[in-house]
């Protein structure tokens, strides 16, 4: 009986030890991704995502110096958008040891204008076109976001009493506000700036029979920059959300794209 006692004790004691062990480690990775830092850009969807997700992050000022973060080992994880991790880490690109892990959204991209301008009209005219043409498609498939792109109904331009399109006329320059974002607007070896969304723009300027200029801003203040008449358009891989439809004049939407997790490998 004694012996029987004694068995059903170790037995009970080794079950305790065993489910405290497995309470320790739940705990433990709980509290490791608690502790995990995220870079993202300040102003961006990647930062929306995450407050949205109660991660704990740090704002830095492009998707860039998100990625920089990570390889410096300053954060343990960047936040970024799924169509530049596609071009800037893996295999054969600037951050080769890194990959993507988590899709945390689903979302498009859409250019923004000034509340009530008409150039968006005009810019779903030349999207819709350009469309239909298989130049759009051309333009994506040399920087390599084909798969990505939505499909544009056909569309005409609608000017308003005070035309923003007959002031970018009368200037003689299209600015298009952006940031460094591979594969949307970056410079290549002439320190030209190139990428779809930067080709798609001069497109557009093109049809105004303006120059292009491309301007860098700080993403966080790109509503104050349009606002300000500092830039015409905000045309740089930029996501429909709420805000930025209730605040700027958008287009309709041309690319699929997602915030993803960035990690080392």
């Amino acid at each position: 009986m004694k012996k029987k006692i004694a068995l059903i004790t170790a037995f009970a004691l080794t079950m305790g030890m065993t489910m405290t062990g497995c309470g320790n480690k739940a705990n433990d990775t709980k509290q490791a991704d608690a502790e995990t830092v995220y870079a993202v850009e300040a102003g961006s969807a990647g930062e929306e995502a995450a407050k949205e997700n109660e991660f704990k992050y740090n704002s830095v000022a492009s998707q860039a110096d998100a990625l920089m973060e990570v390889a410096s080992g300053t954060s343990d994880a960047a936040i970024i958008d799924l169509l530049m991790a596609g071009a800037m880490i893996g295999e054969g690109t600037s951050y080769p040891n890194m990959k993507y892990t988590d899709k945390l959204t689903t979302e498009e991209y859409g250019v923004g204008c000034r509340k009530g301008s008409d150039l968006a009209s005009y810019i779903n005219s030349v999207l819709a076109q350009s469309y239909a043409d298989g130049s759009m498609k051309e333009i994506a498939t040399k920087y390599g976001v084909q798969e990505s792109l939505v499909e544009q109904t056909a569309t005409e331009y609608t000017a308003s009493a005070e035309s923003d399109v007959e002031y970018i006329k009368g200037k003689g320059t299209l600015v298009v506000g952006i940031t460094d974002f591979k594969p949307m607007d970056y410079k290549d070896g002439s320190d030209e700036w190139i990428g779809f969304d930067a080709d798609m723009a001069r497109k557009v300027a093109q049809e105004l029979g303006v120059e292009v200029k491309f301007v860098e801003i700080d993403w966080d203040n790109k509503i104050m920059e349009l606002d300000s008449n500092n830039i015409d358009v905000v045309w740089n891989g930029m996501t429909l959300t709420e805000e930025v439809k209730n605040s700027m004049e958008c287009t309709n939407a041309y690319c699929n794209n997602a915030q993803v997790v960035v990690v080392n490998k």
